[in-house]
C-alpha cells in the first residue's frame, strides 16, 4: 500500500516524493529518542501500578 501511494506521489509530484524519501529516515531518527522515552515511562507507570495493586492481589489469592 505504501509503495502504491509513493508511486502515485511520484507520478503526480516527483520532487515532493524525492524530498519525502530523503526526509523520512531523518525524521524517524529524530523521533526515535522520544519513542524510547515513551516506552520507558510506560514501563515505570506499569511498575508503579503493579506495586500498588500487589497487596490487593495477595489478599485476593488467600
Amino acid at each position: 500500500m505504501k509503495l502504491l501511494l509513493f508511486l502515485i506521489l511520484l507520478v503526480i509530484c516527483w520532487p515532493a516524493a524525492l524530498l519525502a524519501l530523503i526526509l523520512y529516515p531523518l525524521i524517524w531518527l529524530v523521533l526515535l529518542p522520544f519513542r524510547i522515552v515513551g516506552i520507558a515511562v510506560s514501563g515505570v507507570f506499569e511498575l508503579i501500578s503493579a506495586i500498588f495493586t500487589l497487596p490487593a492481589r495477595v489478599l485476593r489469592a488467600i
